[in-house]
């Protein structure tokens, strides 16, 4: 299968090493800047590198290339512009998350790739961490009984270091804040393990610390489910000095389970009414992870290879993109307005935020 990968910045290694891992045909990378193509070829010790042609314009690497999967990984804002040029030259997509910055072009994304017969994953691989993986069973299998409550707390780091390595960081146009960037995959885990269907959403969102940036570096939420259940949503950057933790906790009233580490990678509680003999091997699942971007993406890619193989799904698909996104784009808007928000968002984006702490 033949890959190209479009933006080779910061979290571009993670997608070559899943390239590597899954034995993909890497034919060509693109990025605006090609000293960053050297620069992630060194970093990722690619061999045969000479074999991967170099683009800084995306549209004429498709052009000039059979190309069966690309791995997009640009600034944020540029994500649906991408994919849906890809998508309408039959190309199927990995999207970094988010995969667009409004629910207009998410939407357009979905629609488009059904239309054509393309396959599209949004890179939410933390999806795939063992102990995530762990929780999604126990739910699937009716463990917890009724759903109580959660919650998801995403307590991070970034200085202005981060910032300046990126003008695009930090801006409404092309990245949100941290709900938006650092926030977005335990927001994903949070709906996901709920249900995904969403009824309201109340959120307040403050720049504290970061005044060099357009967007917020805390939010919080409060968030009702339609199952009844309730949750709410701690993300930040503001975290001295360093990253502390991902967690996510899931109550019902036959279990609590608590995920925790840098990036929901650990197993912290795992207690159920149904005690069973696996369960005290649960309890001590710790996955290393060389970064907080954890070990998800060759398993996404692997997911991905298969779902083009045959003919299916990808089990984080295009609608699972659009769902994390409309949830922090409700928090937004929340805050924009004053008012809790209704479920489903038709026509907000990032943008609308424009000015909101200046």
């Amino acid at each position: 299968m033949k890959y190209a990968l479009i933006g080779c910045g910061r979290i571009a290694i993670n997608h070559v090493k899943a390239v590597l891992k899954n034995k993909l045909e890497f034919v060509a990378a693109c990025d605006v800047e090609l000293d960053k193509i050297d620069i992630l070829f060194n970093k990722a010790n690619l061999e045969n590198r000479e074999s991967v042609k170099r683009y800084t314009n995306y549209k004429e690497m498709l052009t000039e290339n059979e190309i069966d999967l690309v791995g997009i990984a640009t600034e944020s804002g540029v994500h649906a512009e991408i994919a849906l040029y890809c998508i309408d030259h039959g190309v199927n997509c990995i999207i970094e998350k988010p995969i667009a910055m409004s629910i207009q072009d998410a939407d357009e994304i979905i629609s488009r790739s059904e239309e054509r017969g393309v396959k599209v994953a949004a890179c939410h691989q933390n999806r795939f961490n063992l102990a995530v993986q762990e929780l999604r069973g126990a739910l699937e299998a009716g463990r917890f009984g009724k759903l109580s409550h959660g919650s998801i707390h995403v307590r991070w780091n970034r200085n202005e270091d981060y910032y300046t390595q990126a003008p695009w960081r930090g801006k409404w146009a092309s990245d949100g804040g941290a709900l938006m960037n650092q926030c977005i995959h335990g927001i994903d885990l949070l709906r996901w393990m709920f249900g995904d269907e969403v009824e309201e959403v109340y959120g307040q969102t403050r720049q504290q610390f970061h005044d060099y940036l357009e967007a917020e570096d805390v939010g919080m939420a409060v968030v009702k489910f339609r199952n009844g259940a309730i949750a709410t949503i701690e993300g930040t950057t503001n975290v001295y000095p360093q990253n502390l933790e991902e967690t996510l906790y899931v109550f019902g009233e036959k279990g609590t389970v608590k995920v925790g580490g840098k990036s929901t990678n650990n197993i912290d509680v795992w207690q159920f009414a149904d005690e069973d003999d696996t369960d005290s091997q649960k309890r001590e699942l710790q996955e290393q992870t060389s970064n907080v971007y954890g070990n998800g993406h060759s398993s996404l890619y692997g997911d991905m290879i298969k779902a083009i193989q045959e003919n299916r799904k990808p089990y984080v698909d295009a609608m699972a993109g659009r769902n994390a996104l409309e949830l922090v784009l409700a928090i937004y808007k929340s805050q924009k307005t004053g008012l809790p928000v209704k479920l489903p968002l038709t026509d907000f984006a990032s943008t609308e935020m424009t000015g909101e702490f200046s």
